[in-house]
């Protein structure tokens, strides 16, 4: 599939997803929608070596400024709910998504964006982002996963307050709050997101990915986090790379995981 709103490189096996609607500033219309949908579900699936994914916006202004208003206009009455379970689909593709998906957000994350990269497994924030869920000054809310998740990375009270009144925060409070991992200055947010990346990438992929599935655990009111722990961890027992791993530590060598 060819992507018109997506711009896809690869550099040094990590994998830089643009969303590339600069003018729109970078707002997500259901065809953005479609083609991440097709990226998390069918390209980046098939991409057995890459060691990552870095998600960003194209230019300067903007991450993910929200979703697209105009086509918030269009959604007939009895279509909101499809409307937003497709945006959750995809974002629970990338949540779960077996390797690292690092947001690098350079700019404003709101509504639509805001949600995005909190599905993303970390975030990153240029010195200029911004970050907010603003639905209620449109009188709708969050439809894209941002009341539970801004809860789970920044609490209860916190995520109220920012929902209900529809604030912005910068990046240093992001990062007070729990909100982004980093801050950085303006345009060090893709390099910062890679060396993350890079420094995984010299772990065992299988511990990797099955860490993925039991931290996303916590979160999922039908599995017991703890007994899903105990299952996966006896899965990685019986790999290759724990062999090797474990082989290594005590030959004092480097690992070389083989994903296996």
């Amino acid at each position: 599939m060819a992507y018109d709103n997506l711009d896809i490189k690869v550099r040094k096996g990590v994998l830089i997803l643009t969303i590339n609607r600069e003018k729109a500033l970078n707002a997500l219309n259901q065809k953005t929608i479609e083609e991440l949908t097709h990226f998390f579900s069918v390209s980046a699936p098939r991409r057995k070596k890459i060691k990552g994914i870095v998600l960003t916006g194209a230019g300067e202004k903007a991450f993910v400024a929200g979703a697209d208003i105009k086509e918030f206009l269009t959604v007939k009455e009895g279509e909101g709910s499809d409307f937003a379970q497709r945006g959750q689909d995809v974002f629970f593709m990338i949540e779960n998504f077996p390797k690292p998906v690092i947001a690098a957000v350079n700019g404003f994350a709101l509504g639509g964006g805001c949600e995005l990269a909190m599905a993303c497994h970390m975030r990153i924030a240029g010195a200029q982002a911004r970050f907010g869920q603003p639905e209620v000054n449109l009188g709708i809310i969050p439809g894209y996963g941002g009341t539970q998740r801004l809860v789970q990375l920044i609490g209860k009270g916190k995520a109220m307050e920012l929902i209900l009144t529809g604030d912005m925060i910068g990046a240093e409070e992001a990062h007070r709050l729990g909100l982004a991992n980093h801050v950085v200055p303006v345009g060090e947010e893709v390099a910062k997101a890679r060396e993350i990346i890079e420094k995984i990438a010299t772990k065992g992929p299988v511990a990797v990915s099955q860490a993925i599935k039991c931290v996303n655990a916590y979160y999922d009111k039908l599995v017991d986090g703890f007994a899903y722990e105990v299952k996966l961890f006896g899965t990685t027992t019986d790999t290759a790379d724990f062999r090797e791993g474990a082989t290594a530590f005590v030959e004092r060598r480097p690992a070389e995981f083989k994903g296996e």
